[in-house]
């Protein structure tokens, strides 16, 4: 995804007048801590796996996790590792076929507790098995939901990929719970917009790596200062063209963003504009642009698409 910077404009900033009020999410941050920490010695795996199996190229659950076990004592490494796996698709063994919303995973119990095995790779699962084996593909988000407080925990790419570690069961409630949160709602009327400052650039790259997954959500987003009537100040990432039933995922996207920058105390606002609306023009002039990649449509399924349970993060699939 592209992020480019629009210059401000010369003039004074200009506000989107008394009849443009627009919805925006109050979106808060919040502290993360403790976050919590698994054993990620890569070299000892929690359950048997193939030796020296690792299959496929780098990916980017193992491109955190190296970052995280450089600098083991920097929370924010850790965050974004967590937010790399809520982010991934994963495939989780299954003691036999799903049916229906119900799935039966494989639970391994070992010294570290009671682990469900989870690839970020289907390589990777059929070279921890050696033959075919049933699995689930689903979200991180909703692998995190499903096993929350049913204390399991997760072995990540067990003995297969240098990213092998254990996520306790209490750090998936953590996860689970850290999602879960959904931000505030309000009505917002904004008196001026300006061009963002004060930003740390960790924010602005979660931002970014965020909107990079939201392809077909919204066209295009702007992040601007904005002063309300109220005299408040803050910022403001206003989306344009999304979808109505887009909106509550994108507020959750920002927000996300947020708390795995590892921000006390952050907080943006997130407000939607239809294209047409004669704030898009001065949003365009004033903020920073993020183009949101375009969704590919398609009119039939295509041969093997998964459509089973986990397929919608917002709809984990149920423990049978």
């Amino acid at each position: 995804m592209t992020m480019s910077a629009i210059p401000p404009p010369d003039e004074t900033p200009e506000g989107p007048g008394q009849d443009a009020a627009s919805q925006s999410g109050q979106v808060h941050g919040h502290d993360p801590e403790p976050v919590p920490s698994g054993d990620a010695s890569a070299g000892d795996p929690p359950v048997a796996g193939h030796a020296g199996a690792e299959a496929g190229a780098q990916t980017p659950i193992d491109a955190a996790h190296a970052l995280m076990e450089a600098a083991p004592e920097d929370d924010a490494a850790r965050l974004r590792f967590y937010a790399r796996l809520a982010d991934a698709e994963l495939f989780v063994l299954l003691r036999a076929e799903s049916e229906g919303e119900r799935i039966d995973p494989e639970i391994f119990d070992t010294a570290e507790g009671r682990l469900v095995p989870v690839f970020d790779l289907e390589e990777r699962l059929g070279a921890f098995t050696g033959a075919p084996a049933p699995y689930a593909a689903l979200s991180g988000r909703a692998a995190a939901m499903m096993l929350e407080g049913q204390g399991l925990g997760i072995a990540l790419n067990p003995g297969v990929a240098p990213s092998a570690m254990v996520l306790p069961a209490q750090a998936i409630d953590w996860l689970a719970e850290t999602l879960r949160e959904a931000p505030a709602e309000r009505l917002a009327r904004a008196r001026a917009l300006s061009a963002p400052g004060g930003l740390p650039q960790i924010l602005l790259q979660a931002l970014d790596t965020k909107l990079a997954g939201a392809g077909g959500l919204a066209q295009i987003a702007y992040l601007c200062g904005v002063t309300y009537e109220t005299g408040a100040v803050g910022h403001l990432l206003a989306f344009v063209g999304a979808a109505p039933e887009a909106e509550a995922a994108l507020a959750r996207a920002v927000r996300e963003a947020l708390v795995f920058s590892g921000l006390d105390a952050g907080e943006i606002d997130v407000g939607f504009f239809a294209p047409s609306d004669p704030v898009a023009a001065r949003l365009a002039r004033t903020g920073l642009r993020f183009d949101l990649p375009k969704a590919h449509l398609r009119t039939e399924k295509r041969d093997g698409e998964r459509t089973g349970p986990g397929m919608d993060p917002q709809k984990p699939p149920r423990l049978r």
